[in-house]
């Protein structure tokens, strides 16, 4: 069964699936790692979806890096 991204709880450590959405809840998650001036863009959603991230915590971290 795949993860609610929707619902479901997400923390630094929840796992990004195949099934991986950029919804209300994702965002919330990420303003609250990264600072209100998070957002997404179409850069930062392929690098979502490549792959190349395992966890939330990552992809918080890696939007961090390329803002410095």
């Amino acid at each position: 069964m795949s993860f609610d991204w929707h619902a479901g709880p997400i923390t630094r450590t929840t796992p990004l699936d195949p099934h991986y959405r950029n919804t209300q809840k994702v965002r919330q998650f990420l303003v609250g790692e990264c600072g209100e001036a998070f957002k997404f863009d179409r850069a930062f959603m392929a690098w979502i979806k490549s792959g190349a991230a395992t966890t939330m915590g990552e992809v918080a971290d890696h939007w961090l890096s390329t803002r410095k």
